[in-house]
């Protein structure tokens, strides 16, 4: 695997996983207020779309007949794992008993 890619997947993982934090965190916390709304709306758009475009794209378009795997089975194990383990994170943090 290129040392492109692979730093692509591991700030893809990365940002997915605080992502998954921060939207629990809002989802839980109760307050909300128009900013913080925003904030959760315009953090998810912008995840969503860097996503699509250096993980989804970059791995169909070069890194597919490298690696052998198809783009969605990237984009499940390095954005919408560590997106829910985020969110599972914040849980375990709240509830540590």
């Amino acid at each position: 695997m290129p040392l492109s890619a692979l730093v692509n997947i591991v700030l893809a993982v990365l940002l997915s996983a605080w992502s998954g934090f921060f939207t629990m965190d809002f989802l839980l916390s109760g307050i909300y207020t128009w900013p913080r709304s925003s904030r959760v709306v315009t953090l998810t758009g912008a995840v969503v779309i860097l996503v699509y475009e250096f993980i989804y794209k970059e791995h169909q378009t070069r890194h597919a007949a490298i690696t052998g795997t198809a783009p969605l089975r990237v984009v499940v194990y390095t954005c919408m794992i560590p997106y829910a383990l985020g969110t599972m994170a914040l849980l375990v943090l709240l509830n540590p008993g």
